[in-house]
């Protein structure tokens, strides 16, 4: 990835959160809130599978305040597959007792059961919207499976496949058709496309089927005084974006979720940051790109207007193990990935959420002032943790607030299950724009 030059306004940003760092080391969380207006979205995926180990519900989104702060709920995820027998594309549920059969979820509105037939996690949206009736929810489509994946670049090979993938998207989710004699019409506000990733043969045609669901939405609002969402989970990386026609694409939707996560992890055996705000000279991968602002900048450069692109916080963190006590464990070999700490709900070595690595003893927190990341060690047991902090949160809402005149579009997370049981980081994002 070529990496491209911060403009002197995002310099200027960069040295004005610089110089906030000696507020936080002494203890002191910054607020950057000044800047910022109700306008700004604020996002959070919630995944359906959260019921289950975590045993996180959408009702706790109302207990615990987050729904309070939050504009928009995605939730993840529907299916896109091609169907056997002749050339069709359908929206499929990922998971039909999850969406819409459980009867045992807790209701977000307290004393007030679900009455069925419609249940699940679409009943508990249906209460939330009751409560919110402004926010916003969208069904996100794809994910990272291969399946999916395979299924978006079928359905957008051709005219009529993506007509049918639209039209069945819209059927199921927007107009509610989930089951005979059960509707869940009125959940959805439109579709967030979450492929992972268009290849260079898919180009175009990843335009074309964005034309599409705009079509299709546009037509359906038109008819029923409603405006439809359009969002993508929008890849970091020359090698993804590179693959997307920028500017095109950007005129169909409404926002774009930018990764700005993952740019390192335990797929590499070298610690490093999980989501830098700003490239490092000290980071082995420096000129890469791996970074918020070299992602930001390619997007911008590309055509897509900053109202439109939101910078994603991660509520998880990567973790190795075997970690040299050199610089404090940052950017040192490992002999592999962490073993995730006892209870965590992610249950998988390398991985842990901010709601268990912040609770974590024997370790010591490290601020990087260049980089605007940070990251925690235990020289005793060599472990290596990367992951964000309701600080470095509030670091990266600035940036959305001043990256540009007037700011960017504003931030979005995943996911809701692994904040802590305050849900502290949503709401220090949420402080961050103004909301």
């Amino acid at each position: 990835m070529t990496p491209i030059p911060a403009t002197g306004f995002s310099q200027m940003v960069r040295h004005a959160i610089c110089a906030t760092l000696v507020i936080t080391i002494a203890g002191i969380a910054p607020s950057f809130a000044q800047d910022a207006t109700q306008s700004k979205i604020l996002a959070g995926y919630f995944e359906e599978w959260s019921i289950y180990a975590a045993n996180y519900n959408i009702a706790n989104l109302q207990d615990n305040g987050a729904a309070n702060h939050i504009s928009h709920l995605i939730y993840a995820f529907g299916n896109v597959a091609p169907t056997s027998g002749p050339p069709d594309a359908t929206c499929q549920l990922a998971d039909t007792w999850a969406d819409y059969q459980t009867p045992y979820l807790p209701p977000v509105i307290k004393n007030k059961p679900y009455p069925g037939p419609l249940y699940g996690n679409f009943a508990a949206l249906q209460q939330l919207k009751e409560l919110h009736p402004d926010l916003k929810v969208t069904i996100s489509l794809g994910g990272s499976s291969a399946t999916n994946t395979a299924g978006f670049s079928y359905a957008a090979s051709t005219a009529s496949l993506r007509a049918q993938l639209v039209s069945s998207c819209i059927d199921l989710f927007i107009n509610g058709n989930v089951a005979p004699g059960i509707s869940a019409a009125g959940i959805f506000d439109g579709f967030d496309i979450d492929w992972e990733f268009p290849t260079a043969s898919d180009k175009h045609n990843f335009t074309l089927l964005l034309r599409e669901f705009r079509k299709q939405l546009d037509a359906l609002g038109a008819a029923n005084n409603t405006q439809y969402l359009l969002s993508i989970y929008a890849p970091a990386g020359s090698q993804n974006y590179s693959n997307i026609e920028l500017e095109d694409v950007g005129r169909q939707l409404d926002f774009l979720n930018v990764q700005s996560y993952d740019m390192h992890g335990t797929w590499e055996s070298t610690t490093n940051h999980a989501s830098p705000l700003y490239d490092s000279p000290e980071d082995p991968t420096y000129g890469q790109g791996y970074d918020i602002e070299d992602t930001i900048a390619a997007y911008l450069a590309g055509g897509v207007p900053a109202s439109k692109l939101l910078v994603g916080v991660p509520f998880y963190g990567y973790g190795w193990t075997g970690v040299p006590d050199i610089n404090h464990g940052l950017y040192q070999s490992s002999t592999g990935p962490a073993p995730s700490p006892a209870g965590d709900v992610l249950e998988t070595n390398g991985l842990a959420t901010y709601s268990t690595l912040q609770d974590q003893s024997g370790f010591t927190h490290y601020l990087d002032k260049v980089s605007i990341a940070q990251w925690i060690y235990n020289p005793t047991t060599q472990t290596f943790w990367t992951y964000d902090t309701t600080n470095t949160a509030l670091f990266k809402m600035a940036y959305v607030n001043t990256r540009v005149p007037g700011g960017l579009g504003g931030a979005f997370f995943w996911a809701f299950k692994d904040d802590d049981a305050r849900a502290s980081m949503v709401k220090a994002m949420a402080k961050g724009l103004g909301r």
